[in-house]
C-alpha cells in the first residue's frame, strides 16, 4: 500500500488521522488544534500566506518547527512592520539561521504585506481571500483523493497576483485554503472532521 493510498491511522488516543499527522508530536498538535480552522484576521492570514510561501518545495514540518523564529523574524506578521522592512531587515534575514533563508521568499513576504495593506482599502484581505470560498468541499477517505489544486485556488492565485502578491500559486493557495478551513480535506474518518464549523456535512 502506498501512502496515497493510506486512510487514517488510529492512534494510543483512540483518535484517527492522517498518516502525516499520526506519529510527529508537533504535527499532531498542530492537527488537532489548528490545522483547518477558519482563519479571519488580518494578521493571522498574512501569516499564513507568508508561511505557505515559504514552504514551497520543503516540508511543513521544517516550517512549523521554525515558526516560533518566524515571528520573531517577522514582528508576529504584522502587515504594517513587515511593509516597513528594508534592504537591511533582508540582509538581516539572510543571517537568520532560524528561518529558511531565501531571498525570494523573503522579499516576497514584504512584497504581500504591503499589498495586504493596500487591499484594506476594498474591503481587505481576509474578505478577499474568503470570497473564494467553493460550494463544495471534498470528502477523502484517502490522502490520494485530496486534490493539489482547484479551481477555486486558481482563480484566488490569479486575483491575488493582480493585486501585487507574490509565490501564491495555485497550489500554495489550496494549501491555504486547507490550512484556514475555506475546504474540509481532513479524511473522511479522522476525528477532525467537520471540527471547523464551516462545513456541517461531515460526509
Amino acid at each position: 500500500m502506498t501512502p496515497d493510498e493510506r486512510g487514517t491511522i488510529v492512534g494510543n488516543d483512540g483518535l484517527a488521522r492522517p498518516p502525516w499527522a499520526a506519529v510527529d508530536a508537533l504535527l499532531q498538535e498542530y492537527y488537532d488544534t489548528e490545522w483547518g480552522m477558519p482563519v479571519r484576521d488580518e494578521q493571522g492570514l498574512f501569516e499564513r500566506i507568508s508561511l505557505e510561501a515559504f514552504q514551497a518545495g520543503l516540508s511543513w514540518a521544517t516550517i512549523l518547527r521554525k515558526r516560533p523564529a518566524f515571528r520573531s523574524a517577522f514582528h508576529n506578521f504584522q502587515p504594517d512592520a513587515v511593509a516597513a522592512f528594508t534592504d537591511d531587515d533582508v540582509e538581516r534575514l539572510m543571517l537568520d539561521a532560524g528561518i529558511v533563508r531565501n531571498r525570494l521568499k523573503i522579499r516576497a513576504a514584504i512584497t504581500n504585506a504591503r499589498a495586504t495593506i493596500a487591499l484594506r482599502n476594498e474591503g481587505g484581505l481576509v474578505d478577499f481571500v474568503w470570497s473564494f470560498q467553493p460550494d463544495v468541499t471534498p470528502s477523502p477517505l484517502t490522502h490520494g483523493e485530496i486534490p493539489t489544486t482547484s479551481a477555486e485556488s486558481i482563480a484566488l492565485s490569479k486575483a491575488l497576483r493582480a493585486k501585487g502578491f507574490a509565490f501564491v500559486g495555485p497550489t500554495t493557495m489550496y494549501a491555504l485554503m486547507e490550512a484556514i478551513g475555506m475546504i474540509d480535506t481532513h479524511l473522511v474518518d479522522s476525528h477532525r472532521r467537520g471540527s471547523s464549523g464551516v462545513w456541517t456535512d461531515r460526509a
